[in-house]
């Protein structure tokens, strides 16, 4: 395949994903909860958090994803989405894959949130439990794998920049800081594991974003899958 082959396939990917973003926006897939209008009275200084959801049997349910208490100064939370399908787009660069798709529907429980920021950005968490560790492991593998492709692109296309590995008591992560084809920060990825748990994080929209406020906001989900 040759190199203006391969980038038009990214580009198809990325239109794609845009699309099938703008329709999963307009469905709640098992609920909206927590869910704050930007306009109420307050809503600037009194965020939403998801509220309790159904949690499968492998303990995976929203009180493992982030919660609007974990977001760093200056990323103001005003609604989230929660689903426990696994079928929401896992990141930028996993095109219309989902966790379902990527897992081959073998995970004992899914659990993801949309969080809707005060200003343009968004930050998306979708999660998965294995049914082993050996599954955890490929599962962790592929997200990385994915999250990378997006690491070289051609000049003038955003990407994501060097890999950065954070280690807790509550499991690893690897983490990267998302850059627009101008070179400026805007965000960013980590692919999260702990135990047999697994999860993909995407903060996008954030052209002030510093590697400190991605790394502690990493460092939150990190405990909360682990939690």
């Amino acid at each position: 395949m040759t190199e203006n082959q391969t980038v038009q396939q990214k580009s198809v990917r990325r239109n794609r994903l845009a699309a099938a973003a703008c329709f999963a926006a307009s469905l709640i897939t098992v609920s909206v909860v927590g869910t704050q209008s930007a306009t109420a009275d307050g809503a600037a200084h009194k965020p939403a958090r998801p509220a309790s959801v159904a949690v499968a049997a492998s303990g995976l349910g929203s009180a493992q994803l982030v919660q609007s208490q974990d977001f760093p100064q200056g990323l103001n939370p005003v609604g989230a989405t929660i689903s426990l399908t696994g079928r929401e787009g896992l990141s930028a660069c996993s095109g219309e894959t989902t966790m379902r798709d990527l897992t081959k529907g073998t995970a004992t429980g899914y659990a993801s949130v949309t969080w809707t920021l005060d200003t343009d950005g968004r930050l998306r968490e979708s999660a998965a439990s294995a049914p082993t560790g050996t599954s955890a492991d490929t599962w962790e593998q592929q997200l990385v794998g994915l999250v990378q492709e997006c690491q070289n692109e051609p000049a003038g296309h955003w990407y994501y920049g060097a890999t950065h590995t954070l280690a807790t008591t509550g499991g690893t992560a690897h983490w990267y800081l998302a850059y627009n084809g101008d070179g400026s920060a805007s965000g960013g990825a980590a692919v999260l594991r702990s135990g047999d748990k697994v999860a993909v994080v995407e903060l996008t929209g954030r052209p002030t974003d510093t590697p400190a406020q991605v790394e502690g906001l990493v460092t939150a989900a990190l405990n909360r899958l682990h939690s």
